[in-house]
């Protein structure tokens, strides 16, 4: 306990004056003679004895109530065993209001976030106009950074919105203590207004600063059952126009109840395509899938929607992607090929690729730069050129096929597949031998066959390689010989594929060229060289973006443009292998769909989300963040419990501490009345 004007202690000396009038009695005595007091003895000291008494006791209130008045001019305050005791003066204010998406939730009294706007205003009353206040919310704008008035701070309170940023509580605090560390003011106090939610509320992080007080004031929310849309995914990674594909995605339950009937619908390019009914059982996941047909060539911008109250920024995903997608191949045929050999051929009949033929004689190595695929077809040797480029180009995630020729080079060969880690040929074998088996239960072939009969008819070969291979290589076979010998198989080295048959792909070794199996096998390989493009990326977070070399003008800088809107962004961009990685910097904070262009080229379609973080609405109640106070031992930091009314009286108590005068001007009034009853009471 403190006194605010400690000098008027002095004044307990009063508390001296009854005490003399009690000792010396100043009242003088009138004789009055009897003739005979013989038979009033005992009744005069029975009288004695009781007037002592009376005497004590008026006394006794007197003394109290003179000291009761004195301690009330001193106007005694009471501070909280933990508050810091500060120099007087201006005081420093922080207050944070979490605007989360999480704050949309609701209680009794209406939307959390209106809520916390209303308490940041009953904190701010609780102080003088002398004070300095900082409202602080997830956003981090330059107007957070800065000291305000007390109308100014209640304005900037009104203009709080709910924000897809989120943040955790330590990095919030954080900003907020050094921020107020920068001020000149002693008197620092911090403020926050949370639904403290789980995912970002982490108060058991925080390092324990006892120069500064933090008083949290949580809020409740009701009960609700949010179900949202997390992901979405195609099942195969190429989508082309006239196919059917089947899109899945993942509807969360994050909530007690279980979900009996819900239904989500698909929209593509402005116009519903489909609808799927789903159940989700409480706190789990649901898949579901969406079945359509592609009729729009180029790019095309999704989305799926459900409805759900009152969380809503989680129930519409947006995706895009590319329905005409150009694999890139680049073929190198040896000496002896003719131009219209039948993998030329292939390619060149399908517009979905995009074919560069060489000659091993010319091989323009600058092509590797924007292809996807490289084919090897019957060179008669390997170069030390030829594999280190090839070396930069696995690097970068290529894939590389080796056709060897008949008369092949084999000591360049296992060179070259050395380098790869890959089987070495060892001689040419000239048996007549058929495929004996496709391995299935590799992933190469998926989605190829619907069933496989016994009798299926395979190829056959009659000159292959034979091959050797250690124990720790990883080469996986696809197609087996009835020798056991490999025909076809695959290796992964890093994030390349790297294939190879053991045959020369011409008629006089085999005739899987004219198979049925041969288109398939090829396409499997170029479909696989694709890289996986996300449909969707998450708003207000520094995503990287990577696109192909589109071989366009450095000079000119990408773009990331909003679809229908004004956001127009230059990304930080950085040469990265064969393409370009481009940094969005937190600059895009809102959900939609944007395109990267260059020179008013169209690169690559996107699509932006609210990230999921803020859909968990589990959130910490009293307990639990009691609990990690005493565990951590924060002495600094407390708790407001009770929201339900007006918090001004609660934190003028802890920064002003609790003014005990009126209960000692309250008990002066009660000793008077006690000296009054027994003056009139006690005879």
């Amino acid at each position: 306990m403190m006194f605010v004007y400690p000098a008027f202690i002095w004044a307990l000396a009063a508390v001296t004056i009854p005490i003399i009038i009690h000792l010396f009695n100043f009242r003088r005595y009138k004789k009055v003679y009897f003739t005979n007091v013989r038979f009033l003895k005992e009744l005069q000291h029975q009288s004695k004895s009781k007037s002592r008494l009376r005497e004590i006791l008026v006394l006794i209130a007197r003394c109290l109530a003179i000291a009761c008045l004195v301690l009330a001019f001193c106007q005694p305050v009471l501070f909280d065993k933990n508050t810091v005791i500060t120099n007087t003066g201006a005081k420093a204010v922080s207050i944070y209001i979490d605007n989360s998406f999480s704050m949309e939730n609701v209680n009794k009294q209406g939307p959390l976030l209106e809520i916390a706007k209303n308490k940041a205003k009953e904190i701010i009353k609780a102080f003088g106009n002398g004070d300095k206040f900082q409202i602080i919310t997830n956003d981090f704008e330059g107007k957070h950074q800065r000291f305000n008035s007390k109308e100014d701070a209640i304005n900037v309170i009104d203009e709080v919105k709910i924000s897809s940023a989120t943040r955790l509580y330590s990095d919030v605090l954080k900003r907020q203590t050094e921020f107020l560390r920068s001020s000149n003011l002693a008197d620092q106090k911090v403020y926050a207004l949370s639904d403290a939610q789980e995912t970002t509320f982490n108060l058991n992080e925080i390092q324990n600063d006892t120069t500064v007080k933090v008083t949290i004031v949580p809020l409740k929310a009701n009960e609700v059952n949010n179900i949202y849309i997390d992901t979405c995914w195609f099942e195969t990674p190429l989508q082309q126009k006239g196919f059917i594909q089947k899109l899945h995605a993942n509807i969360v339950n994050y909530g007690n109840t279980n979900l009996e009937i819900g239904s989500a619908k698909l929209f593509l390019n402005k116009q519903q395509i489909a609808i799927s009914s789903f159940s989700v059982e409480a706190n789990s996941k649901k898949e579901i899938q969406f079945t359509f047909e592609c009729k729009k060539e180029g790019v095309n911008y999704g989305s799926i929607k459900i409805e759900d109250f009152p969380i809503t920024f989680d129930d519409e995903l947006f995706f895009a992607f590319n329905s005409k997608v150009n694999v890139s191949v680049c073929l190198i045929s040896g000496k002896d090929q003719t131009q219209d050999n039948s993998i030329a051929t292939l390619f060149k009949t399908d517009s979905l690729f995009k074919l560069n033929s060489f000659s091993e004689q010319a091989i323009d190595f600058g092509a590797f730069k924007t292809s996807d695929v490289v084919i090897l077809n019957q060179l008669a040797e390997l170069s030390s050129g030829l594999m280190a480029e090839l070396l930069k180009f696995t690097n970068t995630g290529g894939s590389v096929v080796f056709i060897p020729s008949q008369n092949a080079n084999i000591p360049s060969y296992n060179q070259g597949l050395n380098m790869l880690q890959m089987p070495n040929l060892v001689a040419l074998d000239s048996s007549k031998l058929k495929v004996d088996k496709i391995e299935l239960a590799s992933k190469f072939y998926a989605g190829v066959f619907e069933k496989v009969s016994d009798r299926l008819n395979l190829p056959v070969v009659t000159n292959h390689f034979k091959v050797t291979r250690t124990n720790n290589m990883d080469f996986e076979t696809i197609l087996m010989l009835q020798n056991s010998d490999a025909l076809f198989g695959l290796s992964r080295k890093d994030n390349a594929l790297v294939y190879l048959f053991t045959v020369p792909l011409n008629e006089k070794c085999t005739n899987f060229p004219k198979h049925a199996l041969f288109v398939p096998t090829f396409y499997q390989i170029c479909f696989n060289s694709l890289k996986s493009v996300p449909l969707s990326y998450q708003a207000s977070s520094n995503v990287v973006i990577n696109i192909k070399n589109d071989m366009a003008s450095a000079d000119q800088p990408p773009h990331i443009k909003q679809v229908g809107g004004l956001l127009d962004v230059i990304p930080e961009s950085r040469a990265l292998n064969n393409g370009m990685a481009l940094y969005t910097q937190r600059q895009i904070n809102l959900p939609g769909f944007f395109e990267v262009q260059r020179n008013n080229t169209l690169l690559l379609p996107l699509a932006f989300n609210y990230s999921r973080k803020e859909s968990n609405l589990k959130c910490r109640d009293i307990e639990q963040l009691k609990k990690i106070i005493d565990d951590k031992a924060f002495k600094n930091i407390q708790l407001i419990e009770d929201t339900s009314e007006d918090i001004t009286s609660q934190i003028q108590q802890g920064a002003e501490g609790k003014k005990l005068w009126k209960i000692f001007i309250i008990l002066t009034l009660l000793f008077i009345g006690i000296e009054i009853a027994l003056l009139r009471f006690l005879k």
